[in-house]
């Protein structure tokens, strides 16, 4: 087995291993949420950590690691008696994103307990990780039902598996661990409140720790036992503290002073419920304990705010995480701490020490994977100042946005000489071509209706369209196709019924045989791939009109998110169409992309759609599953090149012809209306929809009649969105 990468040699990302580390001195913090670009060694240092913790005491046997000196009293495995157990090192259990609810929780198996009446439990991933570590990559992947489960778990410290009456309860705590690339979609606000701490991560812009890293890396892939050699030392001291740290934190004392700072400061910053307040308590007394010391102080106070902080001011979906660290420091002052605070003294190592490190080349030096000279501060090592910048402890890493660059093929400004025509001065002429303008600001975003898919799909799970999942409302039964998961008892009676008799049943009960058994078939909903293709041209730049139709997609664009969708944006101008955002789960980029789109020039709705097609063909090899639903925002109208009205109704019904959903919002606005967005919806075969009629509480008729074969009805009438 290949040695893991030793956490002392972790380059830089100081904010990253002092959570890790704290979480190991107090796994009562609540885990770590580590948010950043990829490739930035989140996994490495998670998966580092796991061989700083001490080893752990176990009942021989019992696949739950029951403590011998506490064995747990309703161990499945059970019941033990207390004494003597085998010491085995602290596990790191791997979460994959596809995994399932019976992989985490265990299986139950239900055909031996109605057959043989035989409670069989095969445990699962939070059995395993019981006393350890659980990692979760990407944990933004992961279905909302998995996360529930996970989270629960760590928050009441146990897992149970229920299945037709029949239940079984074990112990779970463990230290969870959850990264995520923010460009691949958000968690919702709360599950991220359900993560103790946070931290952002992104790679270093100086030269000398670049090269350090590559350094390592290189040094570890060559020879990974001898470069975990060379940072042994280290790796033990490292180890002794975190194990002295855990030995002092029960002597840690949390003051009046500090409790009242740590209120002040989640009441400053509107955090909703308490569990901030907790969770920033438990981080005071585990950087306290970190540092030596038996009493909490201001400082303390302050670092775990900004660790527990920021996700958990992120109060709408579009929000960003963050904390005003001015702002912190005036409520702390108010608040009564400062200069009356005791005088945290030197660390067991200095008081650069608190954030793990022991000098710029250790845990806290220039950073990452890579290079082969021990650490410096190391015993009889030179004193390192603390490292200054944006690694060093307290100074935050401003999140990278997604958006950060125009992706390609979206339009850039235009320079001096650029032939475009100039718009009309109504901006709504059918031919007219128009400059190009400055981004126009989106109006307010509303609740919107739901669009939906008809018929039943077999995708992801999410809230939008029907489609059989495996949670949800029962529909029927059918016999098990491989291993059976969700028993239909009614059914099962029903098949076993008729054969009660042949089988030689004596007295009450009933015999059942693997033949009889059935499960249930379930209907619930799920995400669906929502493409928007936006008309950016001359005729919709009339900055009202623009500023509404921003804020109407941008709406769709919050009800996808809260749906569970994945959202792509094309946009069309000029002389083409480009890919504003491929399809992807973050919507967030999404609305950032839609708030600067220029608009201006002609009108090529035939390539809009075209470029749609070609999309929608790509996402469907890429995940046959997910059903697309087409959002076609415009007026309806056409210019440019050769009969554009004739090209976009044939584009039109190549995507009608693909069985593509549509749902065309009519943005023509004025007394005169040519009705030429309810002609392209026609063409698509879907249905069209006003900016008004977008709105949950108009009461607005939003169906038309489906008489003509083959017309999906995209929107339920006057129906609530769910």
């Amino acid at each position: 087995m290949t040695a893991p990468y030793p956490f002392t040699a972790l380059v830089g990302m100081a904010d990253l291993r002092l959570a890790l580390l704290l979480n190991a001195v107090s796994p009562a913090v609540g885990g770590v949420l580590v948010r950043g670009e990829k490739g930035t060694a989140k996994s490495t240092a998670v998966r580092a950590l796991a061989a700083l913790l001490p080893g752990i005491d176990v009942v021989a046997g019992c696949r739950f690691s029951c403590d011998p000196a506490a064995p747990d009293p309703g161990c499945p495995d059970g019941p033990h008696e207390p004494g003597a157990g085998a010491v085995r090192p602290a596990r790191m259990v791997e979460l994959p994103v596809g995994a399932s609810e019976d992989r985490l929780v265990g299986a139950l198996d239900i055909e031996r307990a109605l057959a043989d009446g035989v409670k069989a439990f095969e445990p699962g991933l939070l059995a395993d990780a019981h006393r350890g570590v659980l990692y979760v990559d990407e944990v933004n992947l992961l279905h909302d039902h998995l996360i529930d489960l996970l989270l629960d778990a760590a928050a009441m410290g146990a897992s149970y598996v229920e299945r037709e009456g029949v239940s079984v309860r074990h112990a779970a705590r463990f230290l969870l661990v959850g990264t995520m690339n923010p460009e691949e979609g958000e968690l919702r606000p709360q599950l991220l409140d359900r993560f103790g701490l946070t931290v952002e991560v992104a790679a270093s812009r100086d030269t000398d720790e670049r090269v350090e890293v590559v350094r390592r890396r290189l040094a570890y892939d060559e020879d990974p036992a001898g470069f975990a050699v060379r940072w042994a030392d280290e790796e033990g001291a490292l180890r002794e503290r975190v194990a002295a740290a855990r030995a002092l934190l029960p002597r840690v004392r949390l003051g009046d002073g500090a409790l009242r700072q740590i209120a002040a400061v989640c009441a400053a910053f509107e955090v909703d419920g308490m569990r901030a307040d907790i969770v920033t308590a438990r981080t005071s007394t585990a950087l306290a304990a970190w540092a030596g010391r038996t009493e909490v102080t201001t400082e303390d106070v302050r670092q775990a705010a900004l660790l527990s902080l920021p996700h958990r001011r992120r109060r709408a979906p579009f929000d960003a995480p963050g904390l005003d660290e001015d702002k912190l420091d005036e409520v702390l002052r108010d608040a009564g701490g400062g200069d009356d605070d005791p005088d945290p003294g030197p660390g067991p190592e200095g008081r650069d020490g608190q954030d793990g490190q022991e000098g710029p080349d250790g845990p806290g030096g220039p950073d990452g994977p890579g290079g082969g000279r021990p650490p410096q501060g190391a015993p009889g090592a030179p004193e390192q100042a603390p490292p200054a910048g944006p690694d060093a402890p307290g100074q935050r890493v401003p999140e990278q946005r997604p958006d950060s660059d125009a992706s390609p093929g979206t339009d850039a400004p235009h320079g001096p000489g650029d032939p475009r025509e100039a718009a009309p001065a109504d901006g709504g002429a059918a031919g007219g071509a128009g400059g190009e303008r400055g981004a126009v600001g989106a109006a307010e975003p509303f609740r919107a209706r739901r669009l939906d898919v008809p018929g039943l799909g077999e995708g992801a799970a999410g809230r939008r369209s029907r489609a059989r999942t495996a949670h949800g409302r029962t529909t029927g039964a059918r016999r098990p196709q491989g291993a059976l998961t969700k028993l239909h008892l009614a059914a099962t009676v029903r098949a076993a019924a008729p054969h009660q008799r042949d089988r030689g049943r004596r007295g009450p009960g009933l015999v059942v045989r693997r033949d009889d058994l059935r499960e249930a078939v379930r209907e619930g909903r799920e995400g669906n791939l929502v493409l928007f293709v936006v008309d950016a041209s001359g005729s919709m730049a009339a900055r009202k009109r623009m500023s509404a139709v921003k804020g109407a997609v941008l709406s769709l664009l919050l009800d996808a998110y809260q749906r569970r969708d994945k959202v792509g944006l094309i946009t069309f101008r000029g002389s083409e169409a480009a890919v504003a955002l491929p399809p992807t789960s973050s919507v967030d980029a999404g609305a950032a992309r839609l708030e600067r789109l220029p608009t201006g020039g002609r009108t090529p709705l035939a390539a809009g759609l075209l470029k749609a097609r070609e999309v929608l063909r790509i996402e469907r090899l890429r995940d046959p599953s997910r059903r697309p639903l087409l959002v076609v925002v415009t007026d309806g109208r056409a210019t440019g090149g050769v009969d554009p009205v004739g090209r976009a109704g044939r584009a039109a019904r190549l995507l009608a012809d693909d069985k593509v959903a549509s749902v065309v919002v009519d943005c023509e606005s004025g007394p005169v209306r040519l009705g030429l967005a309810g002609a392209l919806a026609q063409d698509l075969r879907g249905t069209p929809v006003t900016l008004d009629e977008l709105r949950a509480d108009s009461v607005t008729a939003l169906v038309r009649d489906a008489r003509a074969t083959n017309t999906p009805r995209i929107v339920r009438k006057t129906r609530r969105a769910a």
